[in-house]
């Protein structure tokens, strides 16, 4: 973590180890887990349930004004404009079949500008945070997006479309093929939050994908920015929270991909 790390980013910090506590012992027990199904593809369970009670209920004791959008339970008005924004469990599926690849992920955002992001991977002890205008950390280390400048020898990020997935319209097939002709290596590892922390951190080259929520992406985003990196949606100019098809990239990539991305 940073040298001097800022009260809201402990509060952040703090809450996101309690939860995570929760979860390894329940990753550890996942046959065991009760599952239930909100929608094709898209599993909670009691795990996500529980670890997004504790991260609302820490967060509220340390800061009672601010409010939350939260992944399973909705929004909470803020009192003083700021607002958390939460998915107590990013990798869902991941965790109910057992791959260890999952990732606490909270944002926080005042007037609707994203200001502190901190994506928690309990598994690896890994905890990417960053601040508005303080930079990126993995741990205690600066983070700072890829230098690479070539596709060809860029490594990219993505979903891949499952079951009714609505994206099939936009055409993901033909982003695929293109893209996976001029790349050096294409991942899907199914956590949308440590995707962009891998951006930020420099693993991952660049990323893109279709329909991600708030939740998925709020803590994601400020670190790629604070680590260097441009994030843009393909259909133009919008607030980061809408939805479309997120291109995140350092700068010399971002043009590219976003031109191979481009119908």
């Amino acid at each position: 973590m940073p040298p001097i790390r800022s009260a809201n980013i402990n509060v952040m910090d703090q809450a996101a180890r309690k939860a995570a506590r929760h979860l390894i012992r329940d990753f550890g027990e996942v046959e065991q887990l009760q599952v239930s199904i909100k929608g094709p593809g898209d599993f909670v369970s009691a795990a996500d349930r529980k670890a997004e009670k504790i991260l609302r209920d820490e967060l509220s004791r340390a800061r009672p004004n601010f409010g939350f959008l939260l992944e399973e339970s909705g929004e909470v008005p803020s009192k003083d404009g700021h607002r958390w924004i939460i998915d107590p469990l990013d990798g869902t599926t991941n965790f109910l079949h057992g791959i260890p690849h999952f990732a606490i992920s909270i944002g926080l955002e005042w007037r609707g500008e994203l200001i502190a992001g901190l994506v928690y991977d309990p598994l690896k002890d890994e905890t990417f945070v960053a601040e508005k205008g303080a930079g990126a950390f993995l741990n205690e280390r600066r983070l700072r997006v890829s230098k690479r400048s070539e596709l060809s020898r860029s490594m990219i990020g993505t979903g891949i479309p499952v079951l009714d997935w609505p994206g099939r319209e936009k055409g993901f097939a033909a982003q695929l093929e293109r893209v996976s002709d001029k790349v050096a290596g294409l991942r899907r590892l199914g956590t949308a939050s440590l995707d962009l922390a891998y951006v930020a951190a420099g693993r991952f080259d660049g990323f893109w994908e279709y329909g991600l929520k708030p939740w998925d992406i709020a803590a994601g985003i400020i670190l790629i920015r604070e680590a260097g990196g441009m994030v843009s949606h393909l259909e133009g100019e919008q607030p980061w929270s809408d939805p479309g098809t997120l291109v995140v990239a350092n700068a010399d990539l971002h043009t590219q991909l976003t031109r191979l991305l481009s119908p």
